[in-house]
């Protein structure tokens, strides 16, 4: 008996299980490699307490595109400045195991070869234009991994944590402030 190509190409949902299941063991395991084999510089770049020289070539590269309809392009290098501090200061006072989480997530962002696949941009993040980090988000956020999709929901929650924080952000959404006491 021979099978036809829509037999084999059919995905069961054991079959997305399994993949599911390999792609989160592959992408640990490319994370946890990085970490351990020095790929990835533990050491903070200099003005950070966490975050590290790669992480800011990715973070400088995707925050324009989040806070773009927050915030105006003569405040955009400000904004950017100010949320990356803010966002130091909160993985400073993450667990252990948070931050580690959060660094192997940056981890698998910074290398070419997890990130390439992954996201779909192949070059440093410097060179990646607005338009293909709005499909690498929207590629994460739509997709059957639900390790991708939890990966675009951590990025997201951090940077708007960072950016939401700030007094700078609260006229955009018509917050007034603290009330005094």
């Amino acid at each position: 008996m021979s099978l036809s190509l829509s037999d084999t190409c059919a995905l069961s949902r054991r079959g997305l299980l399994k993949f599911s299941l390999g792609a989160s063991a592959f992408l640990t395991t490319v994370g946890l490699g990085a970490s351990l084999s020095g790929c990835s510089s533990s050491m903070p770049a200099s003005g950070y307490a966490m975050l590290r020289s790669a992480d800011l070539l990715f973070l400088r590269a995707l925050l324009p595109v989040m806070l773009e309809d927050a915030v105006t392009v003569e405040k955009m290098p400000s904004a950017v400045a100010d949320t990356l501090q803010t966002l130091d200061n909160g993985l400073a006072h993450l667990s252990p195991e948070m931050l580690k989480l959060t660094r192997q997530l940056f981890d698998v962002l910074g290398i070419t070869v997890t990130r390439g696949p992954l996201t779909g941009i192949w070059g440093s993040w410097e060179n990646a234009s607005s338009e293909d980090i709005r499909e690498f988000l929207d590629r994460w956020e739509n997709s059957s991994l639900s390790l991708l999709r939890m990966g675009h929901s951590s990025l997201q929650q951090m940077v708007m944590m960072a950016w939401y924080s700030r007094a700078q952000s609260w006229a955009h959404c018509g917050y007034p402030g603290p009330p005094n006491i």
